[in-house]
């Protein structure tokens, strides 16, 4: 079983859009069995809460199911996860500060599409204050895509 983590800040917007995406992509390409995908959030001032509206909607318009709630990031995730990836690179400096000793492998999400030349950007901007989420999307689709040729090269699947 692959485990893969997408963390942001409050586990609302970026991080849930990744997890619903990426488990799109992984069920239709028929390794729905090999994963087990999740998010987090670096803060817990949402935990328990529903996605973003924002998110909710770019993900209905895309015909891509999801209904997760809102969780804070543990310190257990980067010993049972072994890919955790993280939104941008303040909350990535934050996951870092506890990763000594542990097994995942913790990085940008958007890494794998920036080096296969899919985006220019390693950070997936937040959305919430702003509202853009079509961008967003757009990036974590790039991302995921990218995300899921690299597991699958790596795992040879």
């Amino acid at each position: 079983m692959i485990r893969v983590l997408f963390v942001c800040m409050g586990n609302i917007c970026r991080s849930p859009m990744a997890e619903a995406v990426f488990q799109d992509m992984v069920n239709k390409a028929g390794l729905g069995d090999k994963f087990e995908i999740d998010s987090a959030g670096t803060g817990g001032w949402h935990a328990g809460q529903t996605a973003h509206y924002g998110t909710l909607s770019i993900l209905r318009m895309n015909n891509i199911p999801y209904d997760g709630r809102a969780r804070q990031i543990e310190l257990s995730d980067l010993d049972e996860f072994d890919y955790v990836l993280v939104m941008d690179h303040d909350n990535l400096a934050n996951v870092r500060r506890y990763t000594r000793g542990t097994r995942a492998v913790v990085g940008l999400f958007l890494q794998y599409a920036k080096q296969a030349g899919l985006v220019e950007t390693d950070v997936v901007p937040d959305p919430y204050f702003d509202n853009r989420f079509e961008p967003v999307y757009k990036l974590i689709t790039a991302g995921s895509k990218a995300l899921l040729d690299h597991i699958r090269q790596e795992h040879g699947i």
